[in-house]
Order: C-alpha cells, then structure tokens, then sequence
C-alpha cells in the first residue's frame, strides 16, 4: 500500500477545481495561525483555528474517499479483486 498508484480515470475538471479551493483555504488558514504566532496571539484563539483546520481537512479527507470507493474500489471489485477491501477498511481506519 505504499508504492505508488495512479488512477485509471481522471478526477473531473469540477472535482478537482473544489479541492483545490478546499486545499488553499486550508493553507490560507495554516498561514493565519502563522501570522497568529508571530503576532503572539492569545493560545485559545489558536486552539480555534487548529480545530477548524482539522475539521476542514477532515472533511477533504472524506471526498477523495469518497472519490475512491465510487471509482477506484467499484474497479477492483468489478475485475475480481475483492482484496480491494482490505485496503478500504485500512484507509478508513487512518482516516479517524
């Protein structure tokens, strides 16, 4: 599980403009809690932030799972590799 893999299908033009949007949120708000050091900013609202951060990558997390089981994993399992399986539930479980 970690060697490299491509997809065999390319992620939409869509899906892969959301994450992107996704994704620069979530670094525009790890810039803040860099200027937030910087500014010497009270702990709490910091703790705020990381827990956004979090929750926001989180959710990132779900969509190319989700992404996954719909494309990658109906593929496996439609050639006969129901080992896929095994790597689904591993997946889900680093995920939490």
């Amino acid at each position: 599980m970690n060697n490299c893999h491509f997809k065999h299908e390319p992620r939409n033009e869509e899906t892969v403009k959301q994450l992107k949007t996704r994704m620069n949120r979530m670094i525009g708000q790890m810039n803040g809690i860099q200027r937030m050091l910087d500014e010497n900013r009270y702990c709490g609202d910091i703790l705020i932030q990381i827990a956004a951060i979090e929750k926001a990558l989180e959710a990132f997390g779900y969509v190319i799972l989700e992404d996954h089981l719909k494309t990658c994993v109906v593929d496996e399992v439609q050639n006969g590799n129901l080992n896929v399986m095994d790597e689904v539930v591993d997946l889900m479980k680093q995920l939490k």
